[in-house]
């Protein structure tokens, strides 16, 4: 599976990714092939790419949680798109709270990693799928690291209205690819004006403009490389602050590639003075970051496909060498320090890349 700028998409490339119209109406099918129609209507929906599968490449399979999943978002992201132009334009939002709750109805509740699929972005809808996004993910993180339900509900609405004030950032500034020192300063501005949204609509539950404004905050002074004291930030803006860094770094956007998600992982490993490690193992407990037949790349350079995951080290699981045909197991720290997984390969979306049969059969060969 790989991505497709729009200008780069050819006829006869198969969707790894079902296409919505604006109003969540599936228009192409998942392993449909492109024709010039249907790639036209790519470019109209203001679509930034797609994602495609390679032309040999099998049609990685979903279960049902998968499709209940997408289902969600797909739902979700056009109520928020409601909820949020209501409070632009009134500073009032009569469902956000309702909406909120049944992100942990989703997600909140489970006692399992899942599969985070990224899912096709526009310049128009950006933020709403970014902020649906970065909910998702508190949503999942919330109850494992010890938040109550009120807390968990105040920081998912921060979640969803984060991004609100890019919402009257220009287009022509938005779609601009080269941005100037002047352009970075006027879109903070209307950012940061979103925090009087915010207030103005949530006038009794300042928890969630603190928690807005912390994770804010301290995103600009990492991205800006100023000093930051951490010390005084609620739970809450901790576990925002590395949703929406996880979502930008895995996302396509309009000015950057996105990062694999063991990529971005380890990114954010690698700052736990900036990136809370107890959050960060909140993530690595909530998203599936290695499965079972996910292809790799080990730190020696060998391509290899993991077998089985290790929960206590997500780098070190069992995995089949494609160049010797052999099967190690990296969690053997005498013979193999040092050798752990670098990345992921090929797929973006973390799914199965094998079917489940041969894995089975790979595995039933390894002995005691």
């Amino acid at each position: 599976m790989k991505f497709v700028k729009r200008e780069d998409i050819k006829d006869g490339m198969r969707l790894a990714k079902p296409i919505y119209n604006k109003k969540g109406v599936l228009l192409y099918e998942r392993d449909s092939k492109l024709t010039r129609q249907s790639i036209e209507s790519v470019r109209n929906f203001g679509l930034i790419g797609v994602y495609v599968l390679e032309p040999a490449e099998p049609l990685p399979p979903m279960s049902e949680e998968d499709i209940a999943i997408e289902k969600f978002m797909i739902v979700s992201e056009f109520a928020l798109m409601d909820e949020l132009a209501g409070m632009n334009k009134s500073a009032k939002s009569s469902k956000i709270r309702y909406l909120a709750e049944s992100y942990i109805t989703q997600f909140g509740r489970l006692n399992h990693a899942v599969d985070f699929v990224q899912n096709l972005r526009g310049a128009e809808d950006y933020v709403y799928k970014h902020s649906s996004n970065v909910a998702i993910l508190c949503a999942l993180m919330g109850s494992r690291l010890g938040l109550r339900y009120e807390e968990q509900t105040d920081m998912i609405i921060a979640a969803l209205v984060h991004d609100i004030g890019k919402l009257n950032i220009p287009s022509e500034l938005v779609k601009k690819e080269d941005l100037t020192a002047e352009d970075v300063a006027q879109m903070k501005k209307y950012e940061l004006h979103g925090a009087d949204v915010i207030e103005a609509t949530f006038t009794s539950t300042p928890a969630i403009k603190r928690t807005m404004l912390q994770a804010y905050r301290h995103i600009e002074a990492f991205e800006s490389g100023q000093d930051m004291d951490s010390a005084k930030m609620v739970k809450s803006a901790k576990i925002l602050v590395v949703a929406d860094m996880f979502d930008q770094m895995t996302a396509m956007s309009l000015r950057q590639e996105p990062m694999t998600y063991i990529s971005a992982l380890k990114f954010l490993m690698s700052f736990p003075n900036w990136f809370d490690p107890d959050i960060v193992k909140g993530l690595i407990k909530s998203v599936n970051f290695l499965k079972e037949g996910t292809s790799v790349e080990l730190s020696n350079g060998e391509k290899a496909l993991v077998l089985t995951t290790n929960p206590d080290n997500l780098l070190k699981p069992m995995v089949l060498v494609f160049s010797s045909n052999t099967i190690i197991d990296l969690a053997r720290s005498s013979i193999y320090q040092g050798l752990e997984v670098v990345d992921t390969m090929k797929t973006l979306d973390e799914r199965y890349i094998m079917d489940a049969d041969a894995i089975k059969k790979l595995k039933s060969g390894i002995s005691d």
